[in-house]
C-alpha cells in the first residue's frame, strides 16, 4: 500500500472513516517541542496523539486494538516529524489488523505547506 502524499492528505482531511494519528511525543503535537528546522510547531488539524513509545508496549495485536480503540474498517494515516516513526508505527498497525498507511513527508514537510 502505498504513501500518503501532501496533495492526498489535503485532499482526504476530515474524511469520515479516515483517522489522522500523529505518533510523536505529546510535547511535540502540542506545538511545546520541536525541532528547530520547522517554520512552526504543532499538529495537523484533526490528528489524534498516540505516541510511538506506548504501541511499542504492546506486547500482541489485541494489546495494540485495545490501545488504539478504534473500529475495524477505519483508514489509519501516521505521521511523525519525518516519517520515520510513524512508518515504523504503520507496520505494527498493520500487523494488529488495521488498515494503516505512512504520511512520509509528515509535520517537516506540513509545517511548511500549509503555510502555502
Amino acid at each position: 500500500m502505498a504513501d500518503v502524499t501532501l496533495d492526498e492528505l489535503r485532499r482526504r482531511l476530515g474524511e469520515q472513516g479516515l483517522v489522522l494519528l500523529d505518533v510523536r511525543t505529546r510535547p511535540e503535537f502540542e506545538g511545546l517541542a520541536g525541532a528547530h528546522c520547522d517554520p512552526r510547531q504543532g499538529h495537523i488539524p484533526g490528528a489524534v496523539n498516540l505516541p510511538l513509545d506506548r504501541i511499542l508496549e504492546c506486547r500482541s495485536a489485541a494489546e495494540v486494538r485495545e490501545l488504539v480503540g478504534l473500529a475495524e474498517g477505519v483508514e489509519i494515516v501516521a505521521y511523525c516529524h519525518t516519517g520515520s516513526r510513524s512508518g515504523f508505527a504503520v507496520q505494527v498497525l498493520r500487523g494488529a489488523g488495521y488498515e494503516a498507511r505512512n504520511y512520509e513527508g509528515s509535520w517537516h514537510e506540513w509545517s511548511r505547506a500549509a503555510m502555502d
